[in-house]
């Protein structure tokens, strides 16, 4: 394909030039040409990963026969070769020098430049800006005296000032700015048509004169102009609330609608109340009509909703891949989207897995068996006692209420646990923020049997006794509460999360005289309850190239604390690297802590785990053909232990020496994207390798050895 794409004029016809390359330059540095390249018409053929051009390569490799299947298949995942257009590059002149002109440079001159070489042909487009235009003198022409009184009384409104740069944004956003207040204070009809500049640019000296008008309301050409009317909400009114059975209470209703009875009409209610009715489970969509009483100047309000389908039951079959054992899982799902009729959703689930496992010996049974049940309810709104409706109206919180329990039968042993949690959410869409609490979280771990063989070899065993697995087997209580924090903004996303456990029980301990088990720790109803604090930060950036390419960065931090009535944290809420999501040149939970050395395959997923987590990620992405992704990746990352386990020599974190058992790897991969969910295959290949005995084990990325170095990593949704 490198070499067809070499061969791109392969269908050029003579006379025509294969666009290769478009640019954009400007005289002035200050001038931002990103913001300069939506207005190119015409771009060269895209590459895979930005360099490559992959696509034209798949389409010239094709026949000229398309009555064959493979001749069309090429063409079909390949690219047509971009032909340069004196038509297009005329207009793209044109559009670069109106955005010129916007941004306050009037006097702006754009010059295509074409550069041919064989069939093949460069474009680039010299801007020369000159000198920007400064606003001289600003004048308000608004003839309607209440609005003049309005927007002279907020200066924020009229914010274009004497001797800044002029700019046709800046009217434009003036334009917007004065338009949303008006409409969201009274003025039902107002429209930013209302509005007009005049702009005199004939003054020396680069200064322009400006004047804004805002002219006097008029319906229709037939109707004389007159002052803007304020309207005023006069009844708001539910429909479709009786339909096919459905109902949801009208308190719920009125409490989501911010369009209120005798208040001016505003146009941001209207939008807050289509965001807030979108959030109940119950009510599939929302429309919103006005009916105008002129005379009155009065607005009825009739607010129509469409219920969803109240019971659904879902079945889902599923195939299960756990460290290379296969096996199979299904589902029972029932969703109830409006319980107490009032969009509370209830989700009860019923779920089954059964697998093989290999590599066990001295064990009776070699299959694994799950199955759990869980139930949540969620309800649109705070549950919590006092609070007034006015609260309510203002909050956009979900309460939610989860229970599951799940019962685990292994070879070497059975696990049972309970969980129960109380949790609200809620966002700020202003700040692109969600907010999680966890106001309760508790979990029962319980070990009711384990294998003579297993406690023979991990835990009674005194030669091969060890602490980490031991307490890993035993009875557990987890009491936590948690808080979490996510923002999403062009690109950005970080996601904030702390959690703490088993505090309240520590204090409740000597008052309430908890007994203690063998190892000195607190039990409470008769099981010990861990103690400890987490805190975990994750950051990702996305840069987009071009509609095809983008680079993802990635960073994650965690740290996690036991003291107390802990000297290790529970199984579940141990860090471990490697693996699909993580540094890529290793697998699963076989990467740390720090320099430690797996001895026991069997039990290493123990060992393998830390209380200190550091992850990073560079990751190229790039559309191919078809459904195909490809990427190439770097990852660096490791774990560690807060403290010393003598179970994992070389593990703990030390700050002066953290850094040189970072472990990184490089790699490659393919990702089959539907859309709704997408597969991937990566595969990693060592680097830096924290544990070693040679040079040349320390360092694989200059002393290849594809056997020993490389990881293979199958799974669904993108790493990061």
């Amino acid at each position: 394909m490198v070499m067809t794409g070499c061969n791109g004029a392969k269908y050029v016809e003579d006379g025509d030039y294969l666009l290769t390359a478009v640019s954009v330059n400007c005289d002035n540095p200050h001038i931002n040409i990103s913001s300069l390249e939506p207005y190119i018409r015409q771009h060269p053929n895209s590459k895979w990963l930005s360099v490559i051009k992959a696509p034209l390569g798949l389409y010239s490799a094709s026949g000229r026969d398309t009555t064959k299947w493979i001749n069309r298949t090429l063409r079909s995942w390949g690219e047509k070769p971009v032909v340069y257009d004196s038509v297009l590059s005329a207009k793209t002149s044109e559009d670069l020098a109106v955005a010129m002109q916007n941004k306050g440079f009037l006097d702006a001159k754009v010059r295509p430049v074409l550069c041919v070489k064989g069939k093949r042909a460069k474009v680039q487009y010299n801007i020369s800006a000159n000198e920007p235009y400064i606003v001289r003198n600003v004048k308000y022409v608004i003839e309607d005296n209440v609005v003049d009184s309005i927007l002279r009384a907020n200066n924020q409104l009229l914010n274009i000032r004497s001797g800044q740069m002029f700019s046709i944004n800046e009217l434009n956003d003036e334009r917007k700015r004065i338009t949303d207040y008006l409409s969201d204070n009274g003025y039902f009809q107002f429209n930013k048509e209302f509005i007009h500049f005049d702009i005199d640019s004939s003054h020396v000296n680069h200064t322009v004169d400006m004047t804004m008008y805002l002219d006097r309301y008029r319906r229709n050409s037939y109707q004389e102009l007159s002052d803007h009317p304020i309207y005023v909400v006069r009844s708001v009114n539910f429909s479709g609330n009786e339909e096919s059975g459905f109902r949801i209470r009208k308190k719920v209703l009125e409490q989501n609608c911010f369009i209120t009875p005798g208040k001016p009409y505003s146009n941001k209610d209207l939008q807050m109340t289509y965001n807030r009715f979108s959030r109940l489970h119950a009510i599939k969509y929302t429309n919103i009509h006005y009916d105008e009483d002129q005379s009155a100047k009065a607005l009825d309000c009739n607010i129509q909703i469409s219920p969803q389908k109240t019971h659904s039951l879902q079945f889902q079959p599923e195939g299960t891949n756990t460290a290379g054992d296969f096996g199979a899982a299904a589902s029972l799902v029932y969703q109830n989207r409006n319980l107490f009729n009032g969009s509370e959703l209830l989700n009860i689930s019923a779920r089954g897995a059964f697998e093989t496992i290999r590599g066990l010996e001295g064990y009776q049974s070699h299959s694994y068996q799950e199955y759990g049940v869980e139930a949540s309810l969620n309800f649109p709104r705070y549950l919590l006692p006092g609070l007034s409706r006015a609260f309510h109206r203002k909050s956009s919180a979900t309460s939610e209420l989860l229970v599951s329990y799940n019962w685990q039968n292994r070879p070497e042993f059975h696990r049972r646990v309970f969980a129960a949690t109380w949790r609200y959410k809620w966002s700020n869409p202003l700040y692109h923020s969600q907010y999680k609490v966890d106001v309760l979280d508790i979990n029962f771990i319980s070990m009711p049997w384990i294998s003579e063989t297993f406690k023979h070899d991990y835990l009674d065993s005194v030669s091969n006794r060890n602490a980490i697995l031991r307490y890993n087997y035993e009875d557990l209580l987890i009491m936590k509460i948690g808080l979490g924090y996510t923002w999403n903004h062009k690109g950005h996303s970080l996601r904030l999360n702390l959690e703490s456990a088993g505090n309240l029980l520590s204090a409740l301990a000597r008052p309430l005289a908890f007994q203690k088990n063998e190892d000195g720790k607190y039990k409470a109803i008769g099981i010990a309850f861990a103690q400890y604090v987490k805190a975990d930060f994750d950051y990702c950036r996305l840069i987009d190239f071009d509609s095809r390419n983008a680079l993802a960065l990635h960073a994650r931090l965690g740290i996690a604390y036991p003291y107390g009535n802990s000297t290790i944290l529970p199984f579940e809420k141990r860090y471990f690297s490697g693996g699909g999501n993580s540094v890529r040149g290793w697998g699963v939970r076989e990467l740390g802590p720090g320099s430690y050395t797996g001895k026991d395959g069997r039990i290493d997923f123990i060992n393998q785990t830390g209380d200190i987590k550091i992850d990073l990620s560079m990751e190229m992405r790039s559309a191919l053909f078809w459904k195909f992704q490809g990427a190439i990746f770097v990852d660096a990352g490791n774990i560690w232990t807060i403290r010393n386990y003598k179970d994992q020599p070389g593990g703990q974190f030390k700050l002066a020496t953290f850094w040189q058992q970072m472990a990184v790897a490089y790699g490659v991969g393919i990702r089959l994207n539907f859309d709704y969910f997408l597969i991937r295959l990566d595969m990693g290949m060592k680097a830096v390798n924290p544990v070693y005995n040679s040079g040349r084990e320390h360092y694989p990325f200059i002393h290849p050895k594809f056997s020993r170095d490389k990881a293979f990593h199958f799974a669904v949704g993108l790493p990061f």
